[in-house]
């Protein structure tokens, strides 16, 4: 049985690698509604994060020369998240599944035929799983992996290796659509949703063009994102040193109390300016955990809009 899919595809600054990616989109559309796995009337949504290029204008004139492709426009930059998540809440009344995956060209589109096959096995979301890293550099393919490893380590549920190149049906966009926190981490949410899943392994190939919208300060910013928004076992290791530190400082009491004791006092600035310094650093630490959580509290207290929609494309 034939479904209706949107491929959903967050696009900035991507005026360089659009006009590569729509003719292999096209191609691969095609080569679906041949073999019978999606409708003729399926689409690829791609949404604008507010590019200071000409890719909204080459969105446009894509819709123009053929409606397969349909565009959205953010009032401003948003984030990927954002974007990606603004495309499959405007798909998730008009689709039957949805493939999200990125404008560069490095998520293998042949992976799209698998994805569908086992959706109509009965999973509901479909994770596409890089199976190497051969195309990353040393330090990305390190930071990456260290990530995946931390995530897991603190207890959430991640997918290794996959971002977010995955295959969602309707039904798990409309329990996507419950969460309404600002701090996305759709990596951390959608395993949430509890749905059947699969994992399909592919090769990732390198950027075709233009240059990655991840430098390290997002990469931070995006891990620090992930923890905070899923983990509170920073907060429980902050409670573990506490508890060290008291047990340790006792132990220093009680010598102390001991040496002055038997008449052996002796003035250590040394020891005294290192128990100092790494106490203080411990504290600031400590402060600074706490401060990331109470940021996010404060963030989705105020339950601000995470976008709005300025200009919208369709058939």
């Amino acid at each position: 049985m034939a479904n209706r899919l949107m491929v959903v595809i967050p696009c900035y600054n991507e005026e360089e690698v659009l006009p590569e990616t729509s003719k292999r989109l096209v191609e691969k559309m095609r080569s679906l509604m041949d073999k019978g796995l999606i409708t003729e009337d399926s689409k690829v949504l791609l949404v604008n994060d507010g590019s200071k290029d000409r890719t909204w204008e080459m969105i446009t004139e894509l819709h123009k020369e053929n409606p397969l492709f349909e565009g959205l426009k953010l009032s401003r930059n948003r984030g990927h998240q954002n974007a990606l998540l603004a495309g499959l809440m405007t798909a998730r009344n008009r689709c039957d599944i949805s493939i999200s995956m990125d404008a560069d060209l490095q998520d293998d589109m042949d992976a799209m035929d698998r994805f569908i096959e086992k959706y109509n096995e009965g999973c509901e979301i479909v994770y596409g799983v890089r199976n190497k890293r051969e195309t990353d550099t040393f330090f990305k393919r390190f930071t990456a992996e260290s990530f995946y490893k931390l995530m897991k380590g603190l207890g959430v549920d991640i997918t290794y290796n996959h971002a977010d190149y995955r295959l969602m049906s309707n039904r798990a966009l409309n329990a996507l659509a419950e969460y309404r926190e600002v701090n996305l981490f759709l990596r951390g949410i959608v395993p949430e949703l509890g749905y059947k899943t699969a994992e399909v392994y592919y090769t990732r190939a390198e950027r075709y063009a233009g240059e990655s919208k991840y430098p390290l300060s997002k990469m931070l910013n995006f891990a620090i994102d992930g923890i905070t928004s899923f983990s509170v076992k920073p907060l429980r290791l902050i409670t573990t040193f506490g508890v060290l530190f008291i047990l340790v400082s006792i132990g220093i009491i009680g010598y102390a109390l001991y040496t002055h004791a038997i008449g052996h006092t002796v003035p250590g600035w040394t020891s005294l300016l290192v128990s100092l310094w790494f106490i203080g650093g411990a504290i600031l630490t400590a402060i600074g955990i706490i401060g990331e959580y109470i940021g996010k509290i404060y963030k989705e207290v105020k339950r601000r809009p995470r976008y709005f929609i300025e200009k919208q494309i369709t058939e």
